[in-house]
This record gives structure tokens, C-alpha cells and sequence, in this order.
């Protein structure tokens, strides 16, 4: 089916109202009814200032990547989209038209 995938990539120590950002982030998208929600951290990145945070212990950082993906049709990914608009301060958010197939215990 086609979908769209909404991939929002923040910081691990951005918070929202003294909560982990990508928290409400996956609280809000199960709340809106999207299919499903996944926060991945990432081991090394930069983003607008250009410093990099890293897993390595030389220079050990707490404000890893964090990446979540949110796929759904793309009429919810888009109504869902204004509240990624209040959450984000500084990160990104990308859309990509993609191809899903869903898998279920029912189909088997």
C-alpha cells in the first residue's frame, strides 16, 4: 500500500515539558491513531551546530542522535505533521513516499 514514512531526528537530551522529546513524540503519534512508532539512538551525528556526539568513550556524549520513524497513509502522517511543527525546536523532519506492507498474525 502506499504510504508515507515521517522520520524526525532530534537530539537523546531534548525534552519536552521535562520528558524526552522523542517520548511525547511516540505518545502523540499513538494518541493521533498511527499505525506504529520506532526510536532508534544513534552511535554518532551532527546536526545544526556541527558538533559531534558520539558513543566512543574518548568523547563520550549524552546528547546522542535519536531517530524516530512514524509510517503511515499519508493523510494521518500529514495531520499529525502540525504537532511535530509545536514539539521541534531544533532537529529535522522527513518525508518520504514509501511502499508498506503490512504484516499481520491474521494473514498467515
Amino acid at each position: 500500500m502506499p504510504a508515507l514514512r515521517l522520520t524526525v531526528i532530534v537530539g537523546e537530551d531534548d525534552q519536552w515539558r521535562h520528558r524526552p522529546l522523542y517520548h511525547e513524540i511516540v505518545h502523540r503519534a499513538r494518541a493521533a491513531g498511527l499505525a506504529g512508532a520506532t526510536v532508534t539512538r544513534g552511535i554518532e551525528g551532527y546536526g545544526t551546530h556541527g558538533r559531534i556526539h558520539t558513543t566512543r568513550i574518548l568523547s563520550l556524549s549524552e546528547d546522542l542522535p535519536v531517530v524516530v520513524v512514524i509510517v503511515d497513509e499519508e493523510e494521518k502522517i500529514r495531520a499529525f505533521l502540525p504537532q511535530i511543527d509545536e514539539l521541534i525546536g531544533e532537529g529535522l523532519a522527513v518525508l518520504d513516499p514509501v511502499h508498506a506492507i503490512r504484516y499481520t498474525r491474521e494473514a498467515r
